[in-house]
């Protein structure tokens, strides 16, 4: 064959063979780039774990690797299985089997359920233990000492749904994380505007905080909640939005969320004699101060009230009860020491009051609530156990017409505990019991006059005695149903109905 015709064959053959060649490598990087491997939806190239199946595409640290072939901590073991997964365990331990390794769990504690009458050491009734936090655990400093525990209230975070407890303390304000009640979190402090003081008080109001105190000059403090959300090294210690000094001193705070009002009661700046019913001195002679909250971190002073002395404690609402005289005007309703006072603040410069309550046997009447009709107010008088025995009473008044208050009846409990706080949740009312606990009484036939108790959960498992120690205050409000409940001594208790 000619050669000429030779050369031009193997040169065809060798531009068709590269060409073939071309194209097959040029299938193969098509192939390449969207090859599935793990047959997990996402094609190699994105895929942030190729060869392990993780449709969730989860990378819980972002740093480019799912957790599904991520080791973090180089332990040995895959993020997705390591019960730490930041913290170097290989061992894996985990003491209290609450699924978080000890060497990065928070809190060693494991949810108690209530058998055989007893949640571990603590006496109950239909409650689990569900959480819990030491003084320690509420403190930055460790040590805790001659620091107390006072009022707790709530807040849920509207955008990330979580709850939060809000813990006084004698020296600052503890905020709880409560969306995993087995591990709360610490998220922060606030510390006291001054000095300590064994009485501190919180109520909330579009996702702030307003805590006073007994404590010199403190005033009020206004924290805005939604910081709680972008914390990333938790616990810090926070400063107040606003300080605000227009007073000092307050027993207590009461707020109407419907009118953006804060009421702080029991002011007492001139000077306070302990014997509370000869107090002297005070900001509207130690009744409740007008707030307006309505712009939540610029507070200011619009009046007050003082044509009843000096206020312990109080609840202001927007009235929508039984009568008709006063629907939809700003009701507030005063636990004065030793009478209970009614009185219209609708017009913050003209208060009037409506009518007062006496009872028998009177010795220190400290709080009350509505039930959620308005019809009965339940009170609470903290001294009577101390001055006549007996066990824990509280008073039933019917506010059928505020003009004309009555009492109704009186309702024995079964231990001699002092009551302290106490709020209704539809037909229960959860009473802060001190030494007896948290009990919850069924008032769902208080119109026949009968109320019992139903559930209890004790915090103070030594005894009943009527002395002032353990639960100072119950918040039962979260819509999870967890309850949350401050004992002055040991701390912070979460606890839940059983099922």
């Amino acid at each position: 064959m000619d050669l000429r015709i030779i050369n031009i064959f193997l040169t065809f053959t060798s531009i068709l063979l590269l060409s073939i060649n071309l194209q097959s490598c040029q299938n193969e990087s098509i192939d390449q780039n969207y090859a599935d491997n793990d047959s997990d939806g996402y094609y190699d190239l994105i895929d942030n774990c190729p060869f392990v199946a993780n449709p969730g595409q989860i990378d819980t640290n972002s740093d480019g690797i799912g957790d599904m072939c991520s080791d973090q901590d180089d332990d040995g073991l895959i993020d997705a299985e390591d019960n730490c997964p930041s913290s170097f365990n290989p061992d894996q331990s985990d003491s209290d089997g609450d699924g978080i390794g000890d060497t990065c769990d928070l809190v060693d504690f494991t949810s108690l359920p209530c058998n055989n009458g007893f949640a571990g050491i603590y006496p109950c009734n239909g409650y689990d233990l569900i959480g819990y936090m030491s003084i320690e655990d509420l403190s930055l400093d460790s040590s805790g000492n001659n620091v107390r525990v006072n009022d707790s209230w709530g807040w849920k975070d509207p955008i990330t749904e979580k709850e939060y407890a809000i813990v006084g303390l004698s020296s600052h304000t503890s905020f709880v994380d409560m969306s995993d009640p087995d591990n709360l979190k610490l998220v922060g402090i606030l510390p006291t505007a001054t000095v300590n003081s064994l009485w501190r008080d919180i109520k909330v109001y579009q996702n702030h905080a307003y805590i006073v105190s007994e404590a010199y000059e403190h005033g009020m403090q206004v924290f805005d909640l939604t910081r709680l959300r972008d914390v990333e090294s938790m616990p810090v210690e926070f400063i107040a939005d606003v300080n605000f000094k227009d007073f000092g001193r307050a027993h207590n705070i009461v707020i109407n969320e419907e009118s953006g009002y804060a009421y702080p009661v029991g002011n007492q700046d001139s000077g306070r004699n302990f014997v509370r019913c000869e107090n002297e001195g005070g900001l509207f002679d130690g009744g409740p101060i007008f707030v307006n909250i309505q712009t939540p971190n610029a507070p200011f002073i619009e009046g007050g009230y003082e044509g009843s002395g000096y206020t312990h404690d109080a609840q202001v609402v927007t009235y929508s009860g039984p009568d008709n005289d006063y629907i939809g005007k700003e009701i507030f309703v005063g636990s004065n020491e030793n009478s209970i006072d009614i009185v219209d603040i609708t017009n913050k410069s003209k208060p009037q009051l409506i009518s007062n309550i006496d009872y028998n046997n009177v010795s220190y009447t400290h709080q009350g609530w509505f039930t959620e009709d308005f019809k009965y107010f339940i009170v609470g008088d903290e001294l009577d156990e101390l001055s006549f025995g007996g066990n824990t009473r509280t008073l039933i008044f019917d506010l059928t017409d505020l003009d004309n208050p009555i009492f109704s009846f009186e309702y024995f409990g079964p231990t001699p505990a002092i009551d302290h706080n106490g709020y209704t949740v539809g037909n229960s009312y959860y009473l802060a019991n001190y030494r007896a606990g948290m009990r919850e009484i069924d008032i769902s036939q208080i119109e026949s006059k009968q109320i019992n108790e139903v559930r209890f959960f004790d915090t103070y498992p030594e005894n009943d005695n009527p002395n002032f120690t353990g639960a100072w205050s119950v918040y039962p409000y979260f819509e999870s149903r967890n309850i949350v409940i401050s004992d002055i001594w040991n701390g912070l208790f979460v606890v839940k109905k059983g099922s």
